[in-house]
């Protein structure tokens, strides 16, 4: 089984309550090979919701304390991250996921790149909160930017 964002399959769950649609995800979706998780909704959050960046370092930062993630008017809201990435990963367990596909640039989800804390766009190397605690218990986690790759090699 393969968890994929609900913003990638179509669901209207981002901060700004958009989607991020990507056709090869409800294809997977469509074919039972994949189920929806948010970790932001997970986590205690609601659509629409402020924008929230991690400042500090990383999603590994986080779990470690030495970051945090706060929203555009700076609330901290490290706790909720935290939580809604611990019950992502429980739901991964309990489904026998081997594969997740994240949004990515994402607090949450970024698998390779997030934005740097500052509010302006400026995106850095870097993983979001629930990638990190997902790699952490050996799961694979990718974003939609590498879909392509993953999917020639399951077919």
């Amino acid at each position: 089984m393969i968890l994929v964002s609900s913003c990638l399959a179509g669901l209207k769950v981002r901060y700004n309550g958009s989607d991020s649609l990507d056709n090869r995800i409800q294809k997977l979706l469509l074919e039972e090979k994949a189920i929806t998780v948010c970790p932001e909704l997970l986590g205690g959050f609601l659509t629409p919701r402020e924008p929230a960046e991690i400042v500090g370092g990383d999603g590994e930062d986080v779990l470690n304390g030495k970051a945090i993630v706060v929203e555009k008017s700076g609330r901290d809201v490290t706790d909720l991250y935290v939580n809604g990435a611990y019950v992502t990963l429980k739901k991964a367990q309990e489904l026998g996921a081997t594969t997740i596909i994240l949004k990515e640039y994402s607090p949450s989800c970024g698998s390779s790149m997030i934005y740097n804390g500052e509010f302006k766009g400026n995106k850095v190397p870097g993983v979001g909160v629930t990638t990190a605690l997902l790699r952490r218990n050996g799961l694979k986690v990718i974003s939609e930017e590498n879909l392509t790759d993953f999917l020639d090699g399951i077919q």
